[in-house]
């Protein structure tokens, strides 16, 4: 088996400590964009697919718990660290066949995209942008790598990117071998799919499940259907269309999509440090981006909010064509409402920390939503904030709001 390891002793110096943890291997803080997180046993970086599958076999067939990672932006590891292997792909890049002809009524061709799992999503991005391939502009400035991205069926600003998958290819760690998952197949929700449920369901015709941190079903490898053009998929988001000077439901030059979809998540704190020109030791970007999932709530109950609570249509996320899950059918059952919202309304004000001013985790300054290391958070000081904010909101509206980090090691 060849991988790129960080576990392999040198000549003069015991590859372990006493406690067994591997001596090369950064710690979670160091891979997270949280930057909290203890050490771990052991620490793989995957350079191919066959070292991906190979590292994730070894692991499973030596019954050793498996954490699978990429960019590290969706996570909140204990300070106790992990106690079994760290994988983390790193392979870029992508292959792209092209139809650029045009009928008649002015649409022109598609792009069929595969890219490894390891891709740097927002680098993705810009090149889509560059290259005129639609669909994806919205989510520009979104952390972590293109394999994560159909796990959580990511999203901002209307677009999700269920609305570009065409299939994902995986490795199944039940039966030890690949699986090809279509878009009819992947089950997506609003931040969630079948790939994600395998996580948390207990299936009782799979004796493995739930599997936790890390899914049955590794990602591998996914595949995407663009639309070609210059101009981007119809807007479905109104902060976005008034920053563009569109009506939702327009369209308007990729390019400028992109732009001010980075410059509104530079706006909240919501981009990484340098990306969209983002300042370096910005503690408001030291986060996992939004800590809470919007609430999805059945439509009567959403009724009992405050009026000026905010009421989004829940859309099915599987859009009728490719070109944005946003403008898909409305479900008239279920009303979508904004975390950040009942944040704020249950008295949780922008840097709100438990400590004030002084604690090491706090709210952003910028956005509610956010959870943030002012420099010196632990991990146990993250959770604790988020549980205040949880038991809050429940307190003041019966909502019980949901993180989407991965928790490892920890729980509210």
């Amino acid at each position: 088996m060849s991988l790129s390891t960080l576990n392999t002793p040198s000549a003069d110096e015991p590859a372990r400590e006493r406690d067994g943890r591997d001596t090369a291997a950064p710690a979670l803080s160091e891979l997270t964009t949280l930057r909290v997180g203890g050490p771990v046993d052991e620490y793989v970086e995957a350079e191919s697919e066959a070292e991906l599958i190979d590292a994730v076999r070894a692991a499973d067939d030596a019954d050793r718990p498996l954490l699978v990672i990429g960019g590290g932006s969706n996570l909140l590891v204990a300070d106790e660290g992990f106690a079994g292997v760290v994988v983390r792909d790193v392979r870029q890049g992508l292959d792209a066949d092209l139809e650029d002809s045009c009928g008649t009524d002015g649409a022109c061709g598609g792009a069929s995209l595969r890219l490894p799992a390891g891709q740097d999503w927002d680098s993705f991005v810009a090149q889509a942008v560059a290259n005129e391939w639609v669909g994806v502009e919205a989510l520009s400035g979104i952390p972590g790598t293109v394999g994560a991205a159909p796990v959580q069926n990511i999203g901002a600003y209307g677009q999700e990117v269920s609305g570009v998958v065409a299939s994902v290819v995986t490795w199944d760690r039940a039966t030890g071998s690949r699986r090809t998952f279509t878009l009819s197949e992947l089950g997506f929700g609003y931040r969630t799919s079948l790939l994600k449920r395998t996580m948390r369901s207990g299936d009782p015709d799979d004796p493995g499940a739930p599997w936790y941190p890390t899914p049955r079903y590794v990602v591998l490898e996914v595949n995407l259907q663009m639309r070609l053009g210059s101009l981007s998929a119809p807007v479905g988001y109104g902060e976005l269309a008034r920053r563009l000077g569109v009506e939702v439901g327009q369209r308007a030059p990729s390019a400028e999509v992109r732009e001010a979809v980075l410059e509104l998540r530079g706006g909240k704190g919501m981009l990484l440090d340098g990306v969209g020109g983002a300042p370096l030791g910005d503690h408001d970007r030291w986060s996992a981006g939004s800590f809470f999932t919007n609430p999805v709530l059945p439509a009567d109950a959403a009724d009992e909010l405050p009026e000026d609570a905010p009421r989004f249509a829940v859309r099915s996320a599987t859009p009728e064509s490719t070109v944005s899950p946003s403008l898909g059918v409305v479900d008239p059952t279920l009303v979508k409402t904004s975390a950040a919202w009942l944040i704020e309304h249950a008295g949780f004000t922008k840097g709100f920390g438990l400590a004030g001013e002084h604690s090491p985790a706090r709210l952003s300054t910028r956005h509610t939503l956010a959870l943030t290391n002012r420099g010196g958070a632990t991990a146990a000081d993250v959770v604790a904030l988020a549980r205040t904010v949880r038991d809050g909101v429940r307190d003041a509206f019966g909502i019980e709001l949901e993180p989407e980090p991965v928790l490892v090691g920890t729980a509210l």
